[in-house]
């Protein structure tokens, strides 16, 4: 296969993730994360945000639910959003363990009308970088916006340069909650996105799903934070809040409102 031809084979549409998350790619990203994880990821947000319950907190993009419930169950109220029916469905389905409420929202990740309402926000799970430049820089000012001054927010992504191309294997295989998946993988310098081709496999039937994702240098993501007007700005490479580095597989990035 010619370069430009293999190029074009991976190519993703330009909003890939409005029709991206359903069926087997949603099962799998359900199936994967066990509760372990999720509890000790909760138990980071609730450190980092510096709030107690019942404060309010923007779960954005929420995916399954699960930091939500976990944080419901601790008495946080939470707002949740993503954009996905099929990810929402599987939340709503989901008991939840209260004292706390959910509110689940289908909408945009970037469209948070709720201005100066909530005491502090997350995006975990790597959902960082998926618009284009000026999408992404929308989203960091949407959830300012919706913060109440002195608020907290932390983003995790290891869509980072530094991270991220020092270790990227063109092909890899694994499996994703019981889903056999190839990875292909190639990044573009000259728009700085990295497109990725999915290729699963479950009980004999093939499918292939196609995304890409802005890579950020951490002082990029800053940047990002800083013209929405975020101070005090730290940056992880763990949940145990070990400092960001060249070569860190996360980030991280907490700042303040």
């Amino acid at each position: 296969m010619r370069a430009q031809e293999k190029d074009n084979a991976m190519a993703a549409p330009s909003e890939w993730w409005r029709n991206f998350f359903h069926g087997t790619m949603v099962e799998g990203w359900l199936a994967a994360m066990p509760n372990e994880m999720t509890q000790k990821e909760a138990d980071f947000v609730q450190k980092v945000l510096q709030v107690t319950p019942p404060a309010k907190l923007l779960d954005a993009p929420c995916g399954g639910g699960r930091h939500s419930l976990a944080l419901a169950a601790r008495g946080y109220n939470l707002t949740s959003v993503d954009i996905s029916p099929t990810f929402l469905e599987a939340a709503r389905a989901k008991a939840n363990p209260g004292p706390g409420k959910v509110t689940w929202e289908e909408r945009d990740m970037r469209d948070l009308p709720w201005p100066s309402s909530v005491d502090g926000a997350y995006c975990m799970g790597n959902s960082f970088g998926y618009y284009d430049d000026a999408g992404n820089e929308a989203f960091i000012r949407a959830v300012a916006r919706a913060l109440k001054p002195g608020a907290r927010f932390v983003l995790n992504t290891d869509y980072l340069t530094e991270g991220l191309l020092p270790v990227l294997q063109e092909r890899a295989w694994y499996e994703m909650g019981g889903i056999l998946c190839l990875t292909s993988r190639r990044y573009d310098p000259a728009d700085g996105r990295l497109y990725v081709e999915y290729t699963t496999i479950r009980d004999g039937k093939v499918e292939k799903w196609s995304m890409s994702a802005r890579l950020h240098t951490l002082r990029e993501v800053r940047r990002l934070f800083e013209a929405a007007g975020f101070t005090n700005l730290c940056a992880y490479s763990s949940l145990a809040q070990e400092p960001f580095q060249f070569g860190s597989r996360q980030l991280y990035l907490v700042g303040t409102r």
